[in-house]
């Protein structure tokens, strides 16, 4: 190996595929530094649940004898890559980060792990999320939640979060998380890296735990927008096991990069990031300097206004939280307890909803489809502010709901409209901590996305960052009380409602437990009176939906 192995560790997929292709260096010495490096500094990053350390050094040194043997498979091969742990991994504990699940070993991989295999990738470990992708960042928990590798003291974002961290952290070029409703993208942001949730039903959910059927993706993370091209062309495709997956063609992502956005359409939603939602001085800044190097590279813009940010919010909650709570209702039944405080806390919420508020949820999701139709015949791609900068650890282990729910969240409408989306670095605060950009397109149109990502970072610096980590170092105490439980302060009416609905759900609940649903009734309440409900009787819900080819 050519250098230290810690400058190995922060080469992109791109120039490290180069290097083991023509033999300048050899998929068992870059596992080796990754493990090495992975075992320097994890433990007060905490990205990994579970390091593969024998699957790893097999699989590079099975990689090195085909490659020696003249049968390269492609970009991936030898490539070492992290799974966040919903994904599942036969012979290996898949946890979704929960007690419920602590020694869970499937059978079988899941579709993105079989295509990862074929494709050469080499399985380092099993990464950190939100408990089942949803309830987190939890210390009351089997394992710890990430650390954020810019600031120790804030937060990875979620629900990837092991998954964004383990990549910020130069433990691995790349990693695969879930994005239900910016999954991928938050901690992609949060952590100064690159994330793309593709189209839904570009890439199988089979073998993946759920969160929500109607809006849950597998995505890269990675350093670059191409990195992330080279491992969605491995993963994307038809699976006529997923229902939910979509038989449309897969161009060769790769190709399609370039250096310029000339002929490019870009739409600026300004009124995400300007008035929908208040975020700092630095997130304005990073976005107007961002605009002008887009400009600068070709591309033409105009400002083009969507719904309020807290409609897309609100429908992509309703959905997906109604069926969150399906999933894990007999759990809930049984085992409550044994979920984390922060999870239980969220969960416990959407025993409320009613049939017809999903129902309208979902129409009010296909007038919200039918109205971007026009806009991508106009624009090939929109531009919307990330999330960042990173709040602190102990600010976000706080169980109120307010924030959760009622404020508007970034990525909300690109969710909603279930097209590619990707977040960039495009910046950082005068804390150094990341900010980032969001680029979204029409369903299936990944490659605008993934040009207008690669121009940008061609033309700026942002995306080399690498945040610094002293070996062996101890991860600072996050000192903050997990319950917060609260006055619910709910007048009795209500609480008899909240009292029925529970009794209704199956759910046997503690005092302790029931003072969580009291605290969280009226939040969950309050969402789903914001879903409209004036619909025209023709309007028909979207359902787990699948585009057309021809959309």
């Amino acid at each position: 190996m050519s250098g230290h192995a810690d400058d190995v560790c922060t080469f992109p997929i791109s120039r490290l595929s180069a290097m083991i292709e023509r033999r300048a260096l050899s998929p068992v010495e870059l596992v080796e530094a990754c493990l090495s490096r992975i075992g320097s500094y994890d433990g007060q990053v905490n990205a990994f649940i579970t390091v593969t350390t024998e699957l790893a050094k097999k699989q590079a040194h099975d990689a090195e004898r085909e490659i020696a043997a003249g049968r390269y498979r492609g970009p991936l091969h030898g490539i070492p890559i992290g799974l966040k742990d919903v994904i599942e991994t036969a012979g290996v504990r898949t946890t979704a980060h929960s007690r419920l699940l602590e020694t869970n070993v499937p059978r079988d991989d899941a579709a993105v792990v079989e295509k990862l295999y074929r494709a050469g990738a080499v399985l380092v470990g099993k990464l950190s999320t939100h408990e089942f992708a949803h309830g987190g960042p939890s210390f009351d928990l089997p394992w710890p939640p990430a650390r954020n590798p810019w600031d120790l003291t804030r937060f990875t974002g979620g629900s990837s979060s092991g998954s964004g961290a383990a990549v910020a952290a130069r433990f691995i070029p790349a990693a695969l998380g879930t994005d239900t409703g910016g999954s991928v993208r938050i901690p992609a942001a949060l952590c100064g890296v690159t994330g793309l949730k593709p189209t839904y039903g570009r890439v199988s959910r089979r073998g993946i735990i759920p969160n929500s059927y109607s809006f849950d993706h597998c995505g890269p993370i990675a350093r670059t927008a191409e990195d992330c091209a080279l491992l969605l062309q491995a993963i994307a495709g038809y699976d006529a096991h997923d229902p939910g997956s979509a038989d449309h063609p897969v161009p060769l992502y790769h190709e399609t990069l370039k250096t310029d956005l000339e002929g490019m359409r870009i739409g600026v939603v300004r009124h995400f990031w300007e008035a929908d939602l208040r975020v700092p001085d630095a997130v304005h800044t990073a976005m107007e300097a961002s605009l002008r190097v887009l400009a600068g590279l070709g591309g033409t813009l105009e400002t083009v206004c969507l719904r309020p940010l807290q409609e897309y919010t609100d429908v992509k909650n309703v959905i997906s939280e109604a069926e969150l709570f399906a999933v894990h209702q007999q759990d809930l039944i049984e085992r409550a307890g044994d979920y984390g405080e922060i999870m239980r806390s969220r969960i416990l919420a959407f025993c409320l909803f009613q049939a017809a508020d999903y129902v309208q949820a979902q129409r009010q999701r296909r007038r919200m489809l039918d109205e971007m139709k026009p806009l991508y015949e106009r624009y090939d791609v929109f531009v919307n502010a990330g999330p960042g900068p990173a709040p602190l650890l102990a600010d976000s282990r706080q169980v109120g709901l307010n924030d959760k729910w009622e404020k508007p969240k970034l990525p909300a409408a690109f969710s909603v409209t279930g097209g590619p989306a990707l977040v960039l670095c495009n910046g950082f605060d005068e804390r150094t901590l990341p900010l980032s950009m969001e680029i979204a397109a029409r369903p299936f149109n990944e490659s605008a996305v993934l040009r207008v990502a690669h121009a940008y970072q061609h033309a700026t610096e942002w995306h080399r960052a690498v945040p610094s980590l002293a070996p062996g170092a101890i991860a600072p105490r996050i000192d903050a009380p997990v319950e917060t439980h609260a006055d619910p302060g709910i007048d009795d009416a209500t609480r008899d409602y909240v009292d029925m609905m529970a009794a209704r759900a199956g759910l046997g609940l503690t005092g302790a437990q029931k003072k969580q649903l009291y605290e969280a009734a009226p939040h969950a309440l309050a969402m789903v009176g914001r879903i409209e409900r004036m619909h025209a009787r023709s309007v028909e819900p979207a359902n787990v939906f699948r585009f057309a080819a021809d959309d």
